[in-house]
């Protein structure tokens, strides 16, 4: 199979969908690999590291996006949306229940797209999200103690604190894998740190990773009024697997924010779950509401591209393997990469997406050629 890389136009995103190392596992099984020129190297890897391994440099994202498979990392920019066509299949992370315009482009188009963050095996892990969330949630902190610094706009709070002075307050809504290793790195930095979840086996299992280096909440709307004006940092850090993720925090419950407090919503390309935050970019990340930073960059891993994308890569390969070699017949045996058709000849087939846009086509996978 012929399969394209363009290089990422979305800002400031320096990761690529695959690596040199990827490259030359797909050339192995005689697949052939079109690179868009300098795709990798927001990565560190350079056009030669592509060659050295077998792909065939191409100009323009055009050329890599005429390919029958193309392997992106994030979802497709408007001006992207003129390369989709019904002989077209497409694996990226692709986040429609936030956006739209793009769920309507690749409807219209007839394209078959496969989202990363939909493939979801037996007992419920999704496997290409995974990576990505572990590096979200670390940066959730770090980049949180960045915009706490005053010059930054924050208040002023160093989250370690120092002997005498009480440490910042960091509060987490969400203890998946995105909630538990922004806990990680704060916990590390020595602040003081508190999880809410509903899930209460998930708070048991959560304190067996923390003890009481971590406080551990059922979250109730009523808990959720009572944290939130404490925090000197709010991390959002839920997930609702293909949906909009749902708003726990209104607009009135962030007034009560310490002024220069910060929030991160790492949900945000899934809608977010506060109220005030917006998406924004790694240009102009972050904005003042009520007093309180708001920071709602959606491609956060795009801050550590190096690491991101070999992580990515672990994970995805695999698939992209199975697709160069089997195409869409090996939906019908691998019931987790299913879980990650979104939308094929015109459909929604994704039951979250449909719940989302119930209004545009809609179709179940059986109703899928072989």
């Amino acid at each position: 199979m012929q399969i394209g890389l363009p290089k990422e136009i979305k800002d400031q995103e320096f990761r690529v969908g695959l690596t040199p190392a990827s490259v030359k596992a797909l050339c192995s099984q005689g697949h052939q690999v079109f690179v868009e020129k300098g795709a990798g190297l927001g990565a560190g890897f350079t056009d030669a590291d592509y060659e050295t391994m077998g792909a065939s440099l191409v100009a323009d994202g055009a050329t890599a996006w005429s390919k029958a498979l193309v392997v992106k990392v994030k979802e497709p920019q408007p001006s992207e949306y003129q390369y989709f066509r019904k002989d077209l299949l497409l694996f990226t992370y692709l986040h429609l229940a936030a956006e739209r315009a793009l769920t309507e482009a690749l409807v219209n188009s007839h394209i078959t797209a496969i989202a990363y963050e939909t493939v979801m095996t037996a007992d419920g892990r999704l496997p290409l999200l995974t990576p990505m969330s572990i590096i979200a949630g670390r940066l959730s902190v770090q980049f949180g103690a960045r915009y706490l610094e005053k010059q930054q706009g924050g208040r002023g709070v160093l989250l370690g604190g120092v002997p005498g002075v009480p440490p910042g307050r960091v509060t987490i809504l969400g203890g998946g894998i995105v909630g538990t290793e922004a806990a990680r790195i704060a916990v590390g930095m020595g602040a003081q740190v508190q999880i809410l979840d509903i899930n209460v086996d998930r708070l048991s299992y959560l304190e067996t990773l923390f003890g009481s280096r971590v406080e551990l909440l059922y979250s109730t709307a009523a808990q959720i009024e009572r944290v939130v004006p404490q925090a000197d940092l709010l991390i959002g850090a839920v997930l609702v697997p293909g949906r909009k993720a749902p708003t726990l925090v209104n607009k009135d419950l962030v007034a009560q924010m310490h002024p220069g407090s910060v929030i991160i919503d790492v949900a945000v390309d899934q809608g977010g779950c506060i109220e005030t935050l917006r998406p924004t970019s790694h240009t102009s990340p972050t904005y003042i509401e009520t007093g309180v930073v708001h920071f709602g960059v959606p491609n956060m891993p795009g801050a550590a591209p190096w690491t991101a994308t070999q992580a990515l890569n672990n994970s995805t390969l695999p698939y992209v393997m199975k697709l160069a070699n089997h195409g869409l017949a090996v939906l019908r045996g691998d019931p987790a990469l299913a879980q990650g058709l979104n939308v094929v000849d015109g459909e929604i087939v994704h039951p979250a997406v449909q719940d989302v846009f119930p209004e545009l086509g809609t179709a179940g996978v059986a109703n899928l050629g072989s």
